[in-house]
């Protein structure tokens, strides 16, 4: 048996106004269908499920409710009698006056989310997604029940000819649709049965990445550089460091400040997940973070100046910045590169590669993903596998060498 019940939704629009839906529960899952009427939250009686008598219009409104739950109702009867699922798109139909959003619309209200919720970067690089599909599409509405295989098919034809991603960038759009498509499907805002992904459909498989980082070789070189402006040493200084603390990422080294450091451990929260890191300072870590200390006024002061006038309560800006600096940064280290005759794309990101690179197969897995930070030790399996080849290289010299 399934129930029905008149609710208030938690999020409100912009007019700081909360959504009425029906809320309905068959074998404890539970679906809203959405009324398509708005409340300020002081005129809801949460206990008798109904519209206070101080609102203007609160007769009208319980009735109308009252009408749209009598239908909602007699539609689940319905199925329920001809032992049918609940169609809930069905069910919405009867309920006039209700308009139900497209793809489009339900894109933006996840944009808006990660905004309010600060998170920038995904914002920045899901926005920049949708627009390009709907740059392919050339219209600003989609039906849900129109996202079709044939039509991802050619999108996905689209960013790799016409556009020239990498399948992995390909991949990454087809994530944010599936997302958003699950969104709609839990939202009731289409039927499972237009779902375009799955197997027989469109299935979407994370292709291996070629992750390459320097030997120790080439580090040493890096150490050792002697010819270099002002410039690229800090440039080089921060990639050093970065490196020493087994990759953390150039956002967090470029925010870390003298007070991170007591009892010679460095202690940060990382920017990307909020976790709480705390590693041992290395000898050469500790060489590069004293020429920097003439320059701080206390312990709050950072330790590299590229942020220094940065506001850092304003998130999307610090954002921005940082992005800027990393660009800056990346420009000096490629001039280095090509000064020592280092072949490979020397970035900030290598960084954590080369920690990987050589670390291999000397270090237990366990102990990696502490270093790394990794919430699954999958990740960091997955992760290392670039990385650790001597068993492998031993294997095929035991059946060459002969």
């Amino acid at each position: 048996m399934s129930s029905l019940q008149i609710v208030l939704r938690k999020k409100p629009n912009k007019q700081k106004k909360y959504p009425l839906a029906i809320r309905i529960t068959k074998n404890r899952r539970t679906s809203y269908l959405f009324t398509g009427q708005y409340v300020y939250k002081e005129y809801w009686d949460e206990n008798k499920k109904r519209i206070r008598k101080s609102h203007p219009n609160a007769n009208m409104l319980n009735n109308l409710l009252l009408s749209k739950l009598a239908e909602a109702n007699n539609e689940v009867l319905k199925s329920e009698i001809e032992d049918k699922d609940i169609s809930l798109a069905g069910i919405r139909k009867k309920l006039k006056g209700e308009r139900q959003l497209d793809f489009f619309e339900l894109a933006y209200q996840h944009l808006d989310s990660l905004k309010k919720s600060e998170k920038f970067r995904q914002f920045e690089t899901q926005r920049g997604r949708i627009e390009k599909f709907k740059k392919f599409l050339r219209r600003d509405t989609l039906e849900f029940k129109d996202i079709s295989v044939f039509l991802l098919k050619n999108f996905e034809s689209y960013l790799i000819h016409k556009e020239k991603r990498t399948p992995r960038t390909v991949v990454n759009y087809m994530i944010l649709i599936r997302k958003l498509f699950n969104l709609g499907i839990s939202y009731s805002l289409v039927d499972r049965k237009y779902y375009p992904f799955g197997k027989g459909r469109i299935q979407i498989r994370i292709p291996e990445s070629q992750k390459i980082g320097l030997t120790k070789e080439e580090v040493k070189l890096l150490e050792n550089v002697t010819f270099l402006t002002l410039p690229q040493r800090r440039a080089l200084d921060v990639w050093l460091l970065s490196f020493y603390f087994a990759g953390i990422r150039v956002s967090d080294v470029l925010k870390l400040r003298w007070s991170d450091f007591t009892d010679e451990r460095l202690n940060y929260r990382m920017g990307k997940n909020q976790k709480l890191v705390s590693l041992k300072t290395p000898i050469k870590a500790h060489k590069i973070l004293k020429k920097y200390i003439k320059e701080s006024e206390d312990d709050s002061c950072l330790i590299f100046p590229y942020l220094k006038e940065s506001d850092f309560s304003d998130t999307r800006t610090l954002l921005v910045r940082t992005r800027t600096v990393t660009r800056s940064l990346n420009r000096r280290l490629s001039t280095i590169a090509n000064k020592l005759g280092i072949k490979k794309k020397l970035t900030m990101h290598i960084a954590r590669h080369t920690f990987g690179n050589i670390s291999g197969d000397k270090i237990p897995i366990q102990m990696l993903q502490k270093l790394y930070r990794h919430s699954s030790i999958m990740t960091t399996i997955s992760y290392q596998a670039n990385f650790m080849n001597e068993e492998k290289d031993d294997a095929l010299d035991k059946v060459v060498n002969f």
